[in-house]
């Protein structure tokens, strides 16, 4: 199910009803989230249940031997059991033809000509999501970070709880996990700070993704119109991408508030950073604080001297553009984030950003560090990245470009204005502080958005397809 589709409304309207008669009682309660959570997912395709169950399966029961376990050879053989199945089923998913692809093209670079089979696999929604999820709860046993649980059914509402399921946040076990495990109480502002979130979120995606997306594929159609177009269409895909992830986030964290639990927050005013190490501390946190606790540090962070800090850094964003997708601009955009974070790592420190002036050169910097990343992350191939790249030099106004900038301002200006009240008021929910009557003209505003722009054939989030 699509959070903007009128399917979904009619599942959380017989859904939430359901969930208050029952929520007191905690078995009843899990069952039912398991239940819609895996009716939620199975909508699209009810057969790819059977990975989730496989993820779900595979890591409560390597949590119970590693409870067990106290011999580190066999611990960690209990671990690598649990990498490698969930990394397996993800890699064959999502990465089987990339991979086969990229050495048959390999090999006819040096002259060979491989014989390599490609399969018409289709990407399981929400795989890179829920097998991280699933296996960072057996590293977190494994090192002992949190105790193993025998409670299979609230294991099984962690790993499948539908609000996030399919597009994060990557949530710990040790944040969600407890909450399936204890009676929530679900107070009137918890209730309320949801019903905004969800149509903050519903309107930035509604209203303002779908809305840029035609924009940016005109200025990213085939290999670009004018530097001016491409520049222009980059910063509307900014906008695009933070108003559709971050508006599925916010449905996710509040429908969760509704039921009573609290999601972890996943974008913190990302375009306010004032550096690029700054930009991954509030852009998709789950991800970037996941591959910092599981891969960065395991593979020794910035404990082995420059040299291997910066391979580090390196090795993690390389990883992290390809959790993005199976492409080699994916890879790219990876690579220039790491090479961005080990110029700052070498040349900056945290003390650099302390006056007005160094914060607003780091802001500058660092919005043109991200916005070059964002062409590499939205172009086709790698092909139509360096030709994109190349219009920058070219810079012909087409006639109607005074158009295209007059609909960017207008579609973005609710987002700018909304940003801006929260860097200024320091609260992510300072509309809460509202009067009530002051809340409800926005609320109104906003539904009133979401109905003129709502579209029948509802578009799926971007995120859907990592």
């Amino acid at each position: 199910m699509l959070f903007n589709s009128n399917v979904f409304l009619l599942f959380l309207a017989a859904f939430i009803p359901a969930y208050y008669i029952v929520r007191r009682n905690l078995t009843w309660r899990n069952v039912l989230v398991v239940a819609g959570s895996y009716l939620f997912y199975g909508w699209w395709d009810f057969r790819f249940l059977a990975l989730i169950l496989v993820s779900t399966m595979l890591d409560y029961l390597v949590g119970l031997r590693l409870e067990k376990e106290e011999r580190i050879s066999f611990r960690k053989c209990w671990l690598a059991l649990s990498v490698t199945g969930n990394l397996g089923i993800l890699g064959f998913f999502k990465y089987y033809n990339f991979f086969v692809g990229s050495l048959s093209a390999l090999a006819r670079q040096a002259g060979h000509e491989l014989d390599v089979v490609t399969l018409q696999i289709v990407l399981p929604v929400g795989i890179s999501f829920y097998t991280f999820q699933t296996m960072s709860y057996s590293l977190d046993v494994y090192r002992k970070r949190i105790a193993p649980t025998r409670d299979l059914l609230s294991f099984m509402s962690f790993v499948a709880f539908f609000p996030q399921l399919v597009a994060g946040p990557i949530e710990r076990a040790r944040h969600l996990l407890p909450q399936f495990q204890q009676t929530r109480v679900v107070t009137r502002s918890m209730i309320d700070a949801g019903i905004w979130l969800c149509l903050w979120g519903l309107f930035k995606k509604v209203v303002i993704a779908d809305n840029l997306a035609p924009m940016v594929d005109m200025a990213y159609a085939e290999n670009g119109v004018s530097g001016l177009i491409t520049l222009l269409g980059t910063i509307a895909f900014a906008a695009q991408i933070y108003c559709d992830f971050s508006g599925y986030t916010d449905i996710a964290r509040g429908v969760a508030g509704i039921l009573g639990f609290d999601v972890t927050l996943n974008f913190n005013l990302p375009y306010f950073a004032t550096s690029i190490r700054d930009f991954w501390r509030r852009w998709h946190i789950s991800l970037s604080t996941w591959l910092r606790d599981y891969l960065y540090i395991g593979l020794g962070g910035n404990r082995l001297g420059m040299l291997r800090t910066g391979m580090n850094l390196m090795i993690t964003m390389l990883l992290g553009g390809l959790w993005h997708g199976a492409s080699w601009h994916f890879v790219l955009w990876g690579a220039w984030h790491g090479a961005a974070l080990i110029v700052y790592h070498l040349f900056f420190s945290e003390r650099d950003a302390g006056s007005k002036w160094t914060s607003l050169v780091g802001r500058l910097v660092t919005t043109l560090i991200v916005l070059y990343g964002w062409l590499l992350f939205r172009a086709e191939s790698v092909g139509q990245a360096f030709a994109l790249t190349a219009t920058l030099t070219h810079w012909e106004a087409p006639v109607w470009v005074l158009s295209y900038v007059q609909r960017l301002v207008l579609l973005t200006l609710p987002l700018i204005a909304v940003k801006i009240w929260q860097y200024r008021s320091r609260d992510l929910m300072c509309v809460m502080q509202c009067r009530a009557w002051v809340r409800y003209v926005l609320q109104g505003l906003l539904l009133i958005g979401i109905i003129l722009f709502w579209e029948q054939e509802s578009v799926p989030f971007m995120y859907f397809r990592f």
